[in-house]
């Protein structure tokens, strides 16, 4: 039976003592709150479907985060795109416990993240664009993957299971299909030689010649570029794997046209310099509504209107693990393959 007793802060603790559970207490303002809360896990026991809060009262998000991304994240995540996302949840889920952490206080953080500015356009805060719901989903994902950590893992109980399983995530929107005019690209590699940082226009071409993501592209190093093989050696890349880029003769050409840098890597900048860079040249060339990222999409149309390459070999190029998404080229591939029919 619970024990039941009434403290000198007038406040009513229940405390419960059985056989292969470990103790457990409660504190409550009314007494029949302690009863009703002791017959609950009382009842449970007795079901053997009892689940122990009391690690999870303790602990907050910040420190399960803390604890996820340098006992877990190291080991299961490359680069840095999640860092992000955590930074995210940090700002606005960190002080609560995890007991706190219900459907509806995940909800209310996805309606509010849908409605923050991108935090990219910092000089017209007021009319940027809002966060895309990708980005949000991506981090209701990421949430959801630490707390199951937190439970399977880090052997934190969560009584309620896991909350982000109560809610609807946003759908990813339509991939983006922009591309530039001929006039554009003109404009673009204008600007792009024109700027000062030197390493804008390769890592520019290096990226439309090669299809690789900013990330790799930024990591590549000179000792796993091999000009006589005609190979690039991408290490740990998105998806977990080593992957070789072919390197055609525009994308040696850049490369000969490089120098050395000492640390060895390609392309010595870092990933915000890279991105003011391109945001600049952009802006000085009047091209709007076009990303870095963009530069990939451009890559595999190409290579898509080549008409050529079967959609495994565009994924050997792309890295992409499964080929949904490479079927939105297959239309380029079917354009071209028409016209060598007549």
């Amino acid at each position: 039976m619970a024990q039941i007793e009434q403290r000198e802060s007038g406040y009513w603790q229940a405390r419960i003592r059985r056989k292969g559970y470990e103790p457990v207490s409660q504190t409550f303002e009314f007494e029949k709150d302690a009863k009703a809360w002791a017959r609950a896990v009382e009842r449970d026991m007795d079901l053997g479907i009892y689940v122990p809060v009391s690690r999870a009262q303790r602990i907050t998000f910040e420190e399960l985060a803390t604890r996820f991304e340098t006992e877990f994240a190291p080991e299961h995540y490359k680069g840095s795109a999640w860092k992000h996302k955590l930074a995210a949840l940090r700002q606005r889920l960190g002080k609560l416990f995890l007991v706190a952490l219900t459907s509806q206080v995940v909800a209310d953080y996805r309606d509010a993240r849908l409605s923050d500015p991108d935090s990219r356009y910092k000089k017209e805060p007021a009319s940027a664009p809002r966060i895309s719901p990708a980005t949000v989903k991506s981090e209701l994902d990421l949430l959801s993957k630490m707390l199951d950590v937190a439970s399977k893992e880090f052997s934190i109980p969560l009584p309620a299971g896991n909350p982000v399983n109560g809610i609807r995530k946003p759908k990813n929107g339509k991939p983006r299909d922009r591309r530039l005019t001929a006039d554009e690209w003109a404009r673009l590699e204008a600007e792009c030689r024109a700027s000062r940082n030197a390493m804008l226009w390769p890592a520019v071409q290096l990226s439309v010649e090669t299809a690789m993501r900013q990330g790799e592209l930024l990591a590549l190093q000179w000792r796993n570029v091999d000009k006589k093989r005609l190979y690039a050696l991408l290490l740990d890349t998105k998806n977990g794997e080593d992957r070789a880029v072919p390197l055609n003769k525009r994308a040696l050409a850049v490369l000969d046209g490089l120098t050395r840098d000492i640390k060895g890597r390609v392309i010595p900048i870092d990933r915000m310099t890279l991105y003011k860079a391109f945001e600049r040249a952009c802006e000085r060339a009047g091209i709007e509504d076009y990303t870095w990222h963009d530069l990939r999409h451009e890559a595999l149309s190409r290579l898509a209107e080549r008409g050529d390459l079967s959609v495994l070999e565009m994924a050997a190029v792309s890295g992409h693990k499964t080929l949904q998404m490479l079927k939105r080229y297959t239309h380029l591939q079917a354009e071209k393959l028409a016209q060598k029919l007549g």
